[in-house]
């Protein structure tokens, strides 16, 4: 760990990062393991056990359930009772909330889900990436918080526990499975001390002073109602749902005059005249911006719109930051809709409708973990150059059978840092290696590293590919090194299988 300014950093993954801020805030978490969530639960019991104390002084009470529907139920009742409760999932085991959800929202209990977003099972099982399963829980009324980068998540963990407690409604927090929760960074870590000052004590005590009790609140929560007034009742939640937006904006604004960091329900990067604008949430907002840096410079009018607040969608927040010179918008969507385009595509498109001559597009890309790269966006920057360009399309691959894929367009873009790939076998302690390196370094140097692995769903035996990066400044590369500095190999057979110096630099070293 090292100190900059007074500020703390350390190297640690997606995971770990929402772990410390969620333990910050919990004071019962209900768990149960599924890939790639399980690590935040395991971090939270294991701090539970070696005695680590809360924001407010008191060690996690965490509860291991037979099913993510029985941890579900597990901070329903404990948030009944009045307590800060948690619980951390993906995919079919967040489908498996989704009737708690329900009553969270109803009830008005600051609840919190942390998700790291993974596909939804359909023609097969998949352990990587999308954002199917929170896609699934958009109508449930829950709060919906995406981060884009191992940094957010260790800052904006925390805003949705202070906006559950500010709000008393469930919040949702998600990023991308695998792609940014089990990265490793070196980032800033959030002082317990200075969250704890963010707390709306007044909120909390108005909280535990409704918690049900036989003795001293006996009243009925979540009962039933006929006809003559559930309707009346559903509706009379509006005004307390529309406020949400410019609360979740003004716990941001703290955390962004705190780290110096920006963030906002939506934020824009690029030319200040765009005329061509990208709107997307998740890890690919990086390998956007990295890509609009490098384009802005030939004097190209780019930009990108990154979604922090995916619910509630507030259409005056993505106004506020829209660039008046834009006329044509490209939507990406991580999931596939079936039977429909999919979600943030019609959000955007019902949202900015009333504006003229602005044309919008929606593409899908990244499904299952899918890399997509500067290429894969600079070539969709080129065909929203078109006249009529695609309006429904895919990216990161090449779609020969409907023929809606994007072909990418090679592009340099400016990066200091030094790559690295390391060819292992599943189980031969690559990558367990290369997570130790990459940690060392970024703790005990001035160095910033970044470390992503590639490997099957098998436990032991296949390919393993370790994407290691090293500079002076923080890193924003969330995808695959195709130009490294240093590719190593460690079985002789692979030489026979791939290709791996077509990856290498000129000038580059090769270790076998």
């Amino acid at each position: 760990m090292s100190t900059e300014n007074k500020k703390v950093f350390e190297a640690m993954d997606g995971n770990t990062a929402t772990a410390h801020a969620a333990y910050a805030f919990t004071e019962v978490a209900g768990i149960y393991p599924i890939t790639p969530s399980s690590p935040m639960a395991e971090n939270v019991d294991a701090w539970s056990t070696a005695g680590r104390k809360n924001v407010f002084g008191d060690r996690v009470k965490v509860v291991e359930m037979q099913s993510e529907g029985g941890a579900a139920g597990a901070i329903h009742g404990a948030l009944q009772a009045g307590s800060l409760a948690t619980t951390f999932t993906a995919s079919q085991g967040l489908l498996l909330m989704i009737p708690n959800i329900y009553k969270l929202k109803g009830e008005m209990l600051p609840g919190v889900i942390h998700v790291a977003a993974r596909t939804l099972a359909t023609h097969t099982l998949s352990i990587f990436g999308d954002h199917s399963d929170i896609y699934a829980c958009r109508q449930t009324g829950i709060v919906q918080i995406c981060s884009h980068s191992v940094q957010d998540c260790m800052d904006l963990a925390g805003v949705a526990h202070l906006v559950a407690i500010d709000q008393r409604v469930p919040v949702m927090h998600f990023f991308d499975g695998f792609r940014t929760s089990h990265e490793i960074d070196k980032i800033e870590v959030m002082d317990y001390d200075y969250l704890r000052s963010l707390v709306n004590q007044e909120k909390l005590e108005e909280f535990r002073a409704l918690a049900l009790n036989p003795h001293t609140n006996p009243v009925v929560r979540g009962g039933t109602q006929n006809d003559d007034i559930f309707f009346q009742a559903a509706e009379a939640q509006n005004n307390h749902f529309a406020n949400i937006p410019a609360v979740v904006a003004d716990y941001m604004k703290k955390i962004s005059e705190h780290t110096g960091r920006n963030y906002a329900p939506f934020t824009y990067v690029g030319a200040p005249d765009a005329e061509r604008v990208i709107i997307a949430m998740g890890s690919v907002t990086d390998t956007i911006t990295e890509t609009i840096n490098t384009l802005v410079k030939r004097g190209e009018k780019v930009g990108l719109i990154k979604v922090y607040l995916y619910r509630p969608f507030s259409v005056e927040f993505l106004k506020s930051v829209l660039p008046a010179t834009v006329k044509k918008i490209a939507v990406l969507d991580r999931t596939k809709e079936q039977g429909a385009r999919e979600p943030l595509f019609l959000d955007v498109v019902y949202a900015l409708r009333d504006i003229k001559d602005l044309t919008i597009v929606g593409g899908r890309y990244g499904l299952s973990s899918k890399d997509t790269n500067p290429s894969h966006i600079n070539g969709l920057f080129e065909e929203l150059k078109k006249d009529s360009p695609k309006e429904e399309f895919t990216i990161g691959i090449e779609d020969d059978v409907t023929n809606l894929s994007i072909e990418p367009v090679d592009i340099t873009v400016d990066a200091d840092y030094t790559s690295c790939i390391f060819y292992g076998l599943g189980s031969d302690g690559t990558v367990g290696a290369n997570k130790s390196t990459v940690k060392i370094i970024g703790n005990n140097t001035d160095l910033y590293s970044q470390a992503y692995f590639a490997y099957d769903s098998k436990k032991s035996g296949g390919v393993t590919r370790s994407h290691l990066r090293f500079g002076k400044s923080p890193i924003h590369s969330p995808y695959y090194i195709d130009k490294a500095d240093f590719i190593s190999c460690s079985l002789d057979s692979y030489c026979f299988q791939f290709d791996m110096v077509r990856d290498l630099k000129e000038g580059g070293t090769f270790l076998l």
